[in-house]
């Protein structure tokens, strides 16, 4: 159910809970998949890229949306292809969560929630290369933003005292059970 495009795989969380490198082990399990990070999507705009948190707000916002629709159409190509989609990107609120659901459906979505502690976060940010380090003050707030908006929606995967194998490990073994909880299928 996982594997050759049966559902698309959000992976989402704070940064520093582990998204990039548990995505890729998870994708490197499968028969079938395909990364697609949005930090990455989002760097395609080379000439006035302004990143999620930076100025101006409305063209941060204009910008994380088209990443949205880009990564759901790049997913939706690579389902319908047999390919399962791994979406390694922040999903911060409801608003967002529900946009991803309906440009997914009718194909299944599974949500899995990156939720280690903020001191884990925090410690995995500050061990990453200088160049990947993401400086990031607002955990209490995207914790309880994504807390709020998601409920019950997905898995909240405390990953604190796993690693990143045993959390992928865990997530291709899981997530078909846990994943989809609260999700139900939408038609066109």
């Amino acid at each position: 159910m996982l594997d050759n495009g049966g559902c698309c795989l959000i992976v989402t969380g704070a940064p520093g809970s582990g998204k990039s490198t548990v995505s890729r082990l998870v994708a490197g399990r499968l028969n079938r998949s395909a990364v697609l990070n949005g930090d990455q999507v989002n760097r395609l705009v080379v000439s006035g890229r302004v990143g999620p948190l930076d100025r101006p707000a409305a063209e941060a916002a204009r910008q994380v949306q088209l990443c949205n629709e880009n990564l759901c159409a790049l997913a939706a190509n690579f389902a319908d292809a047999g390919i399962t989609p791994v979406i390694d990107w922040i999903i911060p609120d409801r608003a967002q969560l529900d946009f991803y659901h309906l440009a997914l459906s009718p194909r299944r979505v599974l949500l899995v929630v990156l939720a280690p502690s903020i001191d884990a976060c925090r410690h995995r940010n500050a061990e990453r290369d200088p160049e990947d380090q993401f400086f990031f003050e607002g955990y209490e707030s995207l914790a309880a933003e994504m807390r709020r908006g998601f409920g019950t929606m997905g898995w909240w995967f405390d990953t604190t005292a796993l690693t990143a194998d045993e959390t992928a490990a865990r997530i291709v073994a899981e997530a078909p059970r846990l994943a989809g909880h609260g999700f139900t299928r939408l038609s066109q």
